[in-house]
């Protein structure tokens, strides 16, 4: 796994007016020295971490030398949002979560950016929750990103998110194996009923009395147990009802049109979390004031999920875009 670096923030104000002391804010680089290469940040989705290539990288298929996002060409650059537990470290986790904002998360990932002296980037990418720091990082800064690519995400959390937050949120508090019930829930919310009826067609484990689909839900809800923090999951959790670019800011439009940039909409065709109609809703009023808004779709059985599984599908909408900036590297090599 590639290095943990640490940047030190003091005496943050939160949205709520509230002050944070010390936030210490973790992330890693992959790819070209930071100066000598466009910059690429790559927001991690609820459950993800900076750990986008590599060993263990979550996004090994788009990111890496000679792959779409290729690291022979750009400088990628992942933050961990504070509080998700990925630096092993208890002393840094966040127990105050309803504290904390989207916003705040994008505000602290853009002084992490001062800080490394990047003024500039080519691309803002993430998917889910990271899609939507995105959103927010671009509209608190509309001149210096060049591509905006949220995917599976939305710029504003809908009544069918909170509700659902909601849900996850009880779980958290009251369940008393609350990580491995409040994934089982979650679960099946990132898939469609189709992708698991395909996948598992009512057999049994082993032979057992026990459904593989059982079987496969109380493997995920271990697995997420064993590496993530309950404090880390209420915040991430909490932090998707906190989603509105328009927030004390004035209509959608208004909003958006100062964004000087691109604008990739990616959505997912079956995606039950972040639908795609929103979507298709958030390009349709913006084109008619942006020229530069696009909409791609991933065609998939498996819904919200797959925006970490159509890796094809994902690649041939973000080719155009990275392979362009590459082309003009050599250009100018």
């Amino acid at each position: 796994m590639k290095k943990l670096e640490k940047i030190d923030l003091f005496n943050f104000d939160l949205e709520n007016g509230k002050q944070r002391p010390y936030i210490p804010l973790f992330y890693q680089t992959f790819g070209q020295a930071i100066g000598t290469a466009p910059v690429v940040v790559v927001n991690h989705a609820l459950t993800g971490n900076s750990n986008v290539t590599g060993e263990n990288g979550w996004w090994n298929d788009l990111i890496g030398e000679e792959k779409i996002i290729d690291t022979n060409h750009f400088t990628v650059i992942a933050f961990n949002i504070p509080g998700n537990g990925y630096d092993d470290n208890f002393g840094n986790l966040i127990s105050t979560y309803k504290d904390f904002t989207i916003r705040d998360v994008a505000r602290i990932f853009w002084e992490g950016l001062d800080f490394l002296k990047i003024e500039q980037v080519f691309a803002v990418i993430g998917g889910s929750l990271g899609g939507a720091v995105a959103w927010e990082m671009t509209v608190l800064k509309p001149n210096a990103v060049q591509n905006l690519i949220p995917i599976a995400t939305d710029w504003k959390a809908t009544d069918w998110v909170i509700a659902n937050v909601l849900i996850q949120d009880q779980v958290l508090n009251n369940s008393d194996d609350p990580i491995a019930d409040a994934r089982l829930h979650a679960m099946l919310l990132y898939r469609t009923p189709q992708s698991i009826n395909q996948r598992f067609q009512r057999s049994k484990f082993n032979d057992s009395s026990v459904f593989q689909i059982e079987n496969w839900l109380a493997n995920h809800g271990v697995k997420l147990k064993n590496r993530f923090r309950l404090s880390a999951y209420k915040l991430m959790n909490h932090l998707l009802k906190t989603n509105d670019i328009t927030r004390n800011r004035g209509d959608f439009l208004a909003v958006a049109k100062a964004i000087q940039g691109n604008i990739h909409v990616v959505a997912v065709d079956t995606d039950y979390f972040f639908i795609p109609d929103e979507n298709r809703e958030t390009v349709e009023n913006l084109k008619p004031i942006k020229e530069n808004v696009f909409y791609h779709e991933i065609k998939s059985i498996h819904g919200h999920d797959a925006f970490l599984i159509e890796f094809e599908q994902l690649a041939q909408i973000l080719s155009p875009i990275f392979n362009k900036q590459k082309q003009k590297n050599y250009v100018s090599a």
